[in-house]
């Protein structure tokens, strides 16, 4: 049996409407705007409302991708939802995305690996539809991940904001769409990046909670290097599967974690620094949902036409590396 091609066919994101400033935070904590820029490039970041969750950011971002697509609900074969922050532990928040939308013929899964929780899902999208399992696969990334922070941590809790993207993934010829992949884990730095409580081996307890061991905990300068030396090591190998070189990328479309991570990564890669898309600023860092929110900030800005080869890279708690090449099949946003 040969194999079909598979690539993304709409995209779309959501953000909560609140917006929390640098000025914002210097009034909460011991902080600054100079440092926050200097040390990570974010201005801004979206603040979900108290009531919404993850699942509640998710479908408009769904819903918006389907649009672009031009795809009904009923056509999507399978929902694969991607975070650190579900609704609930069971059932799987793809599941109340899946009813939400109207996805009547759909299956429904999370999928959980972090920042990089994005590539690994299209990925999986992208292999049922080349096989032939599904005609279309619905991806979303959603994350609350101001829920996780630890406000008293003055050098973390400034990081990070809320927002949801997706992507309806079709079939296309083979030589289009996604071309290659890499994906890698080195969970030997699993401790890293880690929400010590609140899983099946540490449950919440006021003594827990007094000592906020249910928050987000992260070893930045540990990460920033292991970032920066893992992610042109799985992107050449993502690029060498497809053939391809470094000059032939015609963006690149990154976890959106911090600033001076991105620059590191394009001096690493030898690409232009303006040929990583950053978003970062007026977002900051939305683990799994950075990515395809990116995307759309750069599709709807008239960024990408069809023929552009997409190199998306991501990195994230696990250790959990990832990146994948695109070659992309839509036209400039609004030609079609």
């Amino acid at each position: 049996m040969s194999l079909r091609g598979a690539t993304i066919c709409g995209v779309g994101s959501y953000l909560p409407e609140q917006i929390l400033t640098n000025a914002d935070w210097e009034r909460m904590v011991d902080t600054t705007d100079e440092w926050i820029v200097s040390h990570t490039g974010i201005r801004e970041r979206r603040l979900a409302a108290q009531d919404e969750a993850s699942s509640d950011l998710a479908i408009p971002a769904a819903q918006r991708a389907l649009e672009d697509a031009g795809i009904q609900p009923e056509q999507i074969g399978l929902v694969i939802l991607t975070t650190v922050t579900p609704d609930h532990f069971f059932p799987a928040t793809a599941c109340l995305v899946q009813s939400a939308i109207g996805a009547t013929n759909a299956g429904a899964m999370d999928l959980t690996s972090g920042c990089t929780g994005f590539i690994y899902a299209m990925v999986a999208g992208a292999n049922f539809i080349r096989t032939g399992g599904y005609d279309y696969v619905l991806v979303i990334a959603s994350e609350v991940l101001t829920r996780t922070a630890d406000w008293a941590d003055r050098a973390t809790c400034v990081l990070f904001g809320d927002g949801a993207g997706a992507t309806v993934l079709g079939p296309c010829e083979p030589d289009q769409g996604l071309l290659s992949f890499a994906l890698s884990s080195h969970g030997e730095h699993g401790d890293l990046l880690i929400m010590p409580a609140g899983g099946g081996r540490t449950r919440v307890t006021p003594e827990v909670i007094a000592q906020h061991q249910d928050c987000l905990k992260m070893e930045g300068h540990d990460i920033f290097k292991l970032a920066v030396r893992g992610i042109p090591r799985i992107a050449r190998d993502a690029l060498a599967k497809a053939q391809l070189k470094t000059s032939d990328i015609s963006v690149v479309v990154m976890h959106q974690a911090n600033q001076r991570i991105l620059d590191a990564s394009a001096d690493r890669l030898g690409i232009e620094r303006d040929r990583v898309i950053s978003t970062v600023g007026k977002y900051g860092n939305s683990s799994a949902a950075s990515v395809p929110m990116c995307l759309d900030d750069v599709y709807r800005r008239g960024g990408l036409v069809a023929g552009d080869i997409v190199l998306f890279v991501g990195f994230g708690a696990g250790f959990t590396l990832g990146a994948a090449v695109v070659r992309w099949t839509l036209p400039r946003f609004g030609a079609h």
